[in-house]
Formats: C-alpha cells, sequence, structure tokens
C-alpha cells in the first residue's frame, strides 16, 4: 500500500507555506470532519485549547463536536512563520452557538509535517470574543472563503 500525500511537501518555501495554509483553511471552511482528518497522520497528535487528541478517530469525534456547537462557522488563516517542515499561522474564525450568541475566536497554530506532506504536530491557542451580529467581518456563503475576501491583514485584525 503505498502511502498517502499530500502536497505541497516539505521543504516548504514562502509559496508553498501560503499554499498549505490556504489548504488547511478551505478544508475547515467545509466543516467535513471526515475529510478534513485526512490531512493530518494518523497518530497526529493536538492540542487545542485543554484539548490533547491523538490520532484521526478522536479528531473526527472533536471537529463533530466543535461544528454542532459553533455554527455558522467562517474562518480565516493567515501565514506567520514558516521552517523546513513547520509552519506557524494566526487565525480569526467567526460563529453563533445555538442562542443566537456571537464570537469572534483569535488563534495561534503550530503545525510540524512528515515528509508526506500530512500534519503530524497541531498546537492550538484560542480566545474567544462575544461579538454583536452587526459586528461580523466574515460574510461569504458556507464553504470556502472567495479569493477576493479580504485576510485577517487587510480586515485589520
Amino acid at each position: 500500500m503505498s502511502q498517502q500525500t499530500r502536497p505541497p511537501l516539505p521543504p516548504f518555501n514562502r509559496e508553498t507555506a501560503i499554499q498549505k495554509v490556504r489548504a488547511a483553511e478551505d478544508g475547515w471552511n467545509n466543516r467535513d470532519p471526515e475529510k478534513v482528518s485526512l490531512a493530518y497522520t494518523a497518530e497526529s497528535r493536538w492540542r487545542n485549547r485543554s484539548d490533547f487528541l491523538q490520532g484521526r478517530a478522536e479528531i473526527v469525534e472533536f471537529l463533530g463536536r466543535k461544528w454542532a456547537r459553533e455554527q455558522q462557522y467562517r474562518l480565516i488563516k493567515e501565514l506567520w512563520a514558516f521552517t523546513d517542515n513547520r509552519i506557524a499561522v494566526r487565525f480569526a474564525y467567526e460563529w453563533h452557538d445555538a442562542d443566537g450568541n456571537w464570537f469572534r475566536s483569535y488563534g495561534n497554530e503550530n503545525w510540524e509535517f512528515d515528509e508526506f506532506g500530512l500534519m503530524a504536530v497541531r498546537h492550538a491557542s484560542i480566545n474567544d470574543l462575544p461579538i454583536a451580529e452587526a459586528d461580523r467581518l466574515f460574510h461569504w456563503p458556507q464553504g470556502r472563503r472567495p479569493d477576493d475576501h479580504p485576510g485577517l491583514s487587510e480586515l485589520g485584525l
């Protein structure tokens, strides 16, 4: 059985690191836990806030719970730094809870990839800010962020 690859592969340069970040953003905006989990190694290790996960099954379960709670989820990621097989990103996403309360969540992630381009390690630190619905900045139909929608820097975030 051949190993699955997920281009672009390390070592990263600026262009390929940006491609990797956008691919991750697109995947998460589609909100399909099974599909998203395929970007990670079978034994990928995560720290997400106070949750510690290992393996695709735990990732799928976690993302299913997350997107059931975080409704109308829309995410923007931006490259912060990179090395040969590591990428650091900053991100923000908007969502509302079951009661209709809106939030913008801000965070940073550190990623480490294996030689096949699969993420082996993910560390995420995230803070939630309550916002008024009128203060939302992420306006596009559910799914991939359109190419002409401003990114974090353009939005002043």
